[in-house]
């Protein structure tokens, strides 16, 4: 596939927020989605489908679909889950609230590890519980699980809120973190949601491993994921929630009946689409992505080498710490104004109380052309000069 086929003008349409919340002289490089043609098994069978009436799809449930996930979570280690242990979403995030809301109660505490993807600590505080963020430790080569403190925040918790992996420091969390977490959840007697919406992005050559792999943690764990990041398929949302005892995963939509809608049609059918026959698309993709990655890599320690960043594990989100800048202190919009580069600013990425922690932080997505993204990192050194 041709990656750099797409240009601003092909990108900035009409219904792309990322393209159209700033200026046209602006690269985007905020929301995460990717700036790459959808992979065409995808489009026939979407086109395919347009020929045929478009009424209600299986509401309980789409078969196929069902049959096609079993066997992809059976090759990251969830074997045996059963097609009643499959709940489709409109998308990951009512996933998210859907569980907070089922596996705790008003008023009682809630475990993650900062920072993280905003709609994690979102979906604790807007539904009323206390949030608890354990900041992830700078080792010096990568971030990591503070244990201690992990530890000591679960003791009085109910539920652990788990990216898997990390958004946003790329993080895949490996045999030996695993291990060490279920046996933390087991201690503390903790629910578990595992967002494991990017399994897919991985540049780390092994196997990808669920949470909940683990015999031991799967009568307490659900696992949210979907299509849409690795597939850059966002505006179809569809998603699952996905469990071995499912009677959980009911009691969790049942907390959520009538509170959000089915996936459409055409997101069933690209994701049976992507399922069967998105593969090779994938492999070139997540390829392309590494050389973004390292392109980008190369190129901060070179020109920016004061910037604090660790090649990331998966995902095509890089967190870049620039707190040694004199203009830190409004970093995100400094850049927007001087470099034409829009960014997601650290502190959304934690709770209120956390958010001065990660001022001068920003996450930045780097699934685009890369003549677009070497256009964008001259634009940020010049400014950061």
């Amino acid at each position: 596939m041709n990656y750099e086929s797409l240009g601003p003008a092909e990108l900035r349409h009409a219904d792309s927020i990322k393209w159209i919340q700033y200026p046209e002289e602006v690269i985007p490089m905020w929301i995460a989605d990717m700036d790459f043609p959808v992979a065409e098994p995808i489009l026939a069978a979407l086109r395919e489908r347009l020929t045929r009436p478009i009424g209600y799809p299986m509401l309980g449930g789409d078969p196929l679909l069902i049959r096609q996930i079993q066997e992809k979570c059976a090759s990251q280690g969830l074997t045996d889950i059963p097609a009643d242990g499959i709940a489709f979403l409109p998308g990951v995030v009512p996933g998210l609230y859907a569980g907070v809301n089922a596996l705790s109660e008003p008023g009682r505490k809630v475990v993650t590890m900062v920072p993280v993807y905003h709609p994690f600590h979102l979906a604790i505080t807007n539904l009323g519980r206390e949030v608890v963020g354990v900041p992830l430790l700078d080792s010096g080569s990568r971030w990591e699980i503070d244990w201690d403190a992990l530890d000591a925040a679960c003791a009085d918790a109910d539920l652990l809120m788990l990216c898997h992996p990390h958004n946003p420091t790329g993080r895949v969390w490996d045999a030996d973190e695993l291990r060490q977490l279920r046996e933390l959840v087991i201690r503390h007697d903790l629910s578990v949601i595992s967002d494991e919406l990017h399994a897919d992005l991985r540049f780390t050559g092994q196997p990808f491993e669920a949470f909940a792999a683990d015999e031991r943690v799967r009568s307490r764990t659900v696992t949210v994921t979907g299509p849409c990041k690795a597939f850059n398929t966002a505006g179809m949302g569809i998603g699952a929630l996905i469990g071995h005892d499912a009677e959980l995963v009911k009691r969790i939509m049942t907390k959520a009946s009538g509170l959000m809608g089915h996936p459409s049609a055409l997101s069933i059918t690209m994701w049976q689409a992507a399922l069967r026959e998105g593969g090779p698309w994938l492999a070139e993709t997540v390829a392309y992505l590494r050389g973004n990655r390292d392109f980008m890599t190369a190129f901060l320690r070179e020109r920016l080498p004061w910037v604090k960043f660790y090649p990331v594990e998966a995902t095509y989100l890089a967190w870049l710490d620039l707190r040694g800048h004199a203009q830190a202190g409004d970093i995100q919009n400094f850049l927007l104004n001087e470099a034409k580069v829009a960014l997601h600013n650290g502190p959304i990425f934690a709770p209120d109380e956390q958010k001065p922690l990660y001022q001068g932080f920003v996450r930045v997505n780097f699934a685009l052309p890369r003549p677009l993204l070497q256009d964008a990192l001259e634009r940020l050194a010049r400014a950061l000069a």
